[in-house]
């Protein structure tokens, strides 16, 4: 295949540290592909590093941070213009193994109905696993199939599943033309499962390639930044649930992600991170009417049925929300039924 078909786009910010490790494992690629570094403003090294040694990437300078959706919204809008019938997202701070994009390849070209295929993602000594793609909950909360679990033969079945991760997924471009780009207003998280509850609803689906392996430096760019995870959780689950979930499920949905974000508040709290949740409110508020409009569009063109779309959400809280779980088992036990 004409490499210009294939566009691997990464987004990077100050990632001069592991950018290289980064590019070097697409320079071993056993699939033709064309590389683009979208740079969100970085004040280290990473351009000129990018420049010098790796001339072939294209690289695209922008004058500040645009968070992951406008980094990649570039590289993106890049690929189309040229074009393009694929894109292969991979953050700055993984190493993929020589045959991840014909593995993702392989499984988009022998399954035309599956619109996004996520890749087996470990961490970087592959001791444990970070992502086997994305799932939802009908608790309005999302997380990676997986994580944290110890890394094994368990996910290596050729699966459907609900999203793939935006840090090493392939995407047709034609889901773009169908749905639009990544939500700029997300900036970081949770964008992905965005992307990929507009896809289903839209008629695609979504597929796990166990083969396509990718190894993960887990929270290398956000970890450093105090409260950043707390605000943009704040900010963009209401707007995940608020643009997608079909209005037949929100009796179901509603209530219970109520309580999970009152939970997911009060622990940050807790924590000393009452700025980070207070401007997360705040600005998932202000822009609540925007995201009713762009919920009206996306529900608008929805091709699917609510019954298939309850289908593969999961009914179940995530496996992380030990306090959660708590409570439901309280509620059980009072009211002597299932919450």
């Amino acid at each position: 295949m004409d490499p210009k078909k294939l566009y691997v786009v990464i987004p990077n910010w100050n990632g001069a540290d592991r950018i290289r490790l980064c590019l070097d494992s697409l320079k071993d690629q056993t699939q033709p592909h064309q590389v683009v570094v979208v740079d969100n403003g970085s004040v280290d090294d990473s351009i000129s590093i990018i420049q010098t040694d790796y001339p072939e990437s294209v690289l695209i300078k922008q004058d500040k941070n645009y968070g992951f959706t406008g980094g990649v919204n570039r590289g993106i809008q890049k690929a189309l213009n040229s074009d393009a019938e694929y894109v292969a997202l991979l953050n700055n701070d993984a190493v993929a193994d020589k045959d991840w994009l014909k593995e993702l390849l392989d499984t988009l070209q022998k399954n035309p109905e599956v619109g996004v295929v996520t890749s087996k993602i470990c961490d970087k000594d592959k001791t444990h696993l970070d992502s086997t793609g994305d799932i939802y909950t009908v608790w309005g909360l999302p997380f990676p199939r997986g994580r944290g679990e110890d890394y094994s033969d368990n996910y290596d079945k050729n699966d459907e599943i609900f999203a793939g991760s935006g840090g090493a997924s392939m995407y047709r471009l034609q889901i773009f033309k169908d749905i639009g780009m990544f939500d700029q207003d997300f900036f970081a998280y949770y964008e992905d499962v965005d992307v990929g509850f507009r896809a289903q609803l839209a008629g695609w689906k979504a597929a796990y390639a166990p083969k396509a392996l990718v190894y993960h430096e887990i929270g290398a760019t956000s970890g450093p930044l105090k409260g950043f995870t707390t605000y943009q959780t704040m900010k963009n689950l209401p707007w995940l649930m608020w643009k997608n979930v079909p209005w037949a499920l929100m009796p179901r949905v509603f209530p219970r992600f109520t309580l999970a974000y009152l939970s997911f508040a009060l622990s940050a709290i807790s924590r000393g991170q009452v700025w980070p949740v207070f401007k997360g409110v705040l600005v998932s508020t202000v822009l609540w009417p925007k995201k009713m409009m762009q919920r009206h569009g996306i529900q608008s063109h929805r091709k699917v049925t609510v019954s298939y779309i309850n289908s593969i959400i999961t009914h179940d809280l995530p496996p992380n929300a030990h306090k959660l779980r708590s409570l439901r088992t309280a509620w059980w036990k009072l009211t002597g039924k299932a919450a």
